[in-house]
């Protein structure tokens, strides 16, 4: 399961392909859950171009208030703005890549993938109601697995975060419950468990505390050689995380038919389908303070979009299809502008 992917810690304020202090302080900040693939499309991007960019990982929230403070160029978020949200704001917002969430757990003895759970066993879990590993609804769905008497530390995030956000998203779709007593957000109220900063700090968490469980990007799983679950989907399958069951689910976004591409891709439908995915959006400033330094960005994204697909499919996340990033090159004409005019043009 182990992949070789150098990674260091949101805490960390790791800082991309040069100072902050580069000429035309082409910077952002935000999602953990993209860094792993935004790291690399850098790194190469890099190679090809004098253009500098810096990325600090500092979660989705971080993100929102970095570009709102204006700070940075542009914000990455796991969790997309509201068109109302945006056009309060003056901002523009697209899709940059979608990955899955999975459930990282630390269960001495038993193999990657051979527990599974559902929507109920897991939001049981995280609501508390269900705090040791051979509990009966667990070991229903496990019944050759030798369970472990043993309790369940819960590890959530501390930060604001776009994958709590989908992951709160998805526990919403699947328990009333959950819905009415703690919701869906970036930064929730946790019935119980501990808080790890950014995607690494939630994986650091489960790779250190026996019999722990923790929800993370799964990139940051492979990184740590974390066991993770399967899961039972919306058409009662068990699915295994992979390219293909994360393809599977976002192969039903329809960006066309949403203004601003909001939407959001939890517990989607389809027999292969990963019940817990999620799409990392960009957000920049419809008039950008910086003419050049908003072009330079997207002249990255262009060529990210274009370049990056092995890299995305290498660290299994989703490239977004060719024809969403025509959807997307058009909107950014017609949207970032100075002066009345495009600010990045084909």
């Amino acid at each position: 399961m182990f992949r070789s992917l150098s990674l260091l810690t949101a805490s960390a304020g790791l800082v991309l392909g040069g100072s902050l202090a580069s000429a035309e302080k082409i910077t952002g900040g935000g999602s953990t859950f993209i860094y792993p693939v935004l790291a690399k499309w850098v790194s190469n991007y890099e190679e090809t171009s004098s253009n500098k960019i810096n990325y600090q990982p500092i979660g989705s929230g971080g993100g929102i208030k970095a570009l709102t403070s204006g700070t940075v160029t542009f914000a990455a978020s796991d969790m997309p703005l509201h068109p109302d949200e945006l056009e309060k704001r003056g901002w523009g917002q697209w899709p940059m890549i979608t990955g899955g969430i999975v459930l990282a757990v630390n269960l001495p003895g038993i193999k990657d993938e051979a527990i599974v759970l559902d929507g109920k066993a897991l939001t049981d879990i995280y609501m508390g109601n269900i705090v040791s590993w051979d509990h009966g609804d667990i070991q229903k769905l496990n019944p050759n697995v030798d369970l472990p008497d043993r309790h369940i530390t819960v590890v959530h995030r501390s930060d604001g975060s776009g994958t709590t956000f989908n992951f709160t998203n998805y526990l919403s779709k699947v328990s009333p419950e959950w819905k009415s007593k703690v919701g869906s957000d970036t930064v929730v109220s946790w019935p119980t468990g501990v808080g790890g900063k950014g995607n690494a700090g939630v994986a650091n968490y489960v790779e250190t505390i026996p019999y722990s469980i923790g929800y993370v990007e799964y990139a940051y799983a492979l990184q740590n050689n974390l066991t993770v679950t399967t899961m039972t989907n919306q058409e009662g399958k068990v699915v295994k995380p992979s390219l293909d069951s994360f393809q599977s689910a976002a192969a039903n976004a329809d960006y066309a038919d949403h203004k601003d591409f909001y939407l959001i891709l939890t517990d989607q439908p389809g027999d292969a389908s990963w019940p817990i995915v999620a799409t990392t959006f960009i957000l920049m400033p419809e008039k950008p303070s910086s003419e050049a330094a908003a072009k330079t960005a997207l002249d990255f994204m262009a060529w990210s979009y274009a370049n990056g697909q092995d890299v995305s499919k290498h660290l299994d996340y989703v490239s977004i299809p060719q024809n969403v990033v025509t959807q997307i090159e058009k909107y950014w004409t017609a949207n970032v502008t100075s002066n009345g005019q495009p600010v990045w043009s084909k």
